[in-house]
């Protein structure tokens, strides 16, 4: 069975993008790195007397994984800057809407891997049980992450040709980071605390929704955005 055009477009966006950072290793390493960083300042910074482990690994968690998702992000199209290849790439014969999708596939990609990093650093410095919860925990870092990467992906194209790239996409990003990361705390909150998952069902439809509404806004203004 043969691929529709646009998802096959979007791969080879996708495929070139990792394939590029397989070979380069810069973006995920960096982002590995402070992750591994960030979760030991926390686990030598806290007083395990004041606040319990359950109570302040989600908080850590999340604040760890946006930082590193900000770093990934912030090279999803500066790669197309050198020898013009962004140029290249809006004149391939290929949706415009492809290319947002296969960005964000190959950005997926990597803070999924990040966070797959992260989750059993956090289980073995802040000693809270990951595993009886792994399924609805990666149901909900999943949610989450869809989110915040698919706008983080456009802001990314909207302020490649700027000269402070780097500093007006966090700025830009965070205040549409807030929603979903407060309801990812707070339903891995409950989860780490031992509550049923009834509790937390009403935060995933709203990542859901979150989720559904900002993918489809994006790859509506996704064309505009990336017009000469």
């Amino acid at each position: 069975m043969q691929l529709p055009d646009s998802v096959r477009h979007a791969w080879y966006v996708a495929r070139k993008d990792l394939l590029v950072e397989f070979r380069s290793r810069t973006a995920i390493l960096a982002a590995a790195a402070f992750v591994v960083l960030v979760l030991m300042v926390f686990n030598f910074g806290r007083d395990p007397t004041a606040v319990s482990n359950v109570d302040l690994a989600p908080s850590i968690l999340w604040v760890t994984f946006t930082f590193a998702a900000i770093l990934a992000l912030n090279r999803a199209f500066q790669l197309e800057l050198e020898n013009q290849a962004l140029d290249g790439l809006l004149l391939a014969p290929i949706g415009r809407s492809s290319i947002y999708v296969g960005k964000l596939i190959a950005n997926l990609i990597f803070v999924v891997t990040v966070e797959v990093i992260g989750v059993p650093l956090l289980a073995l410095f802040f000693n809270v049980r990951i595993l009886p919860v792994v399924g609805p925990l990666a149901g909900i870092i999943a949610l989450a992450t869809v989110g915040f990467v698919a706008v983080g992906t456009l802001f990314s194209a909207m302020t490649v040709r700027t000269r402070f790239a780097e500093l007006l996409l966090p700025v830009l990003l965070l205040p549409f980071m807030i929603p979903p990361l407060i309801w990812a705390v707070l339903a891995t909150a409950r989860l780490l605390g031992g509550r049923p998952l009834s509790d937390v069902a009403g935060w995933l439809k709203m990542l859901a929704a979150y989720d559904i509404v900002f993918v489809g806004v994006a790859l509506l203004l996704f064309p505009a955005t990336v017009n000469e």
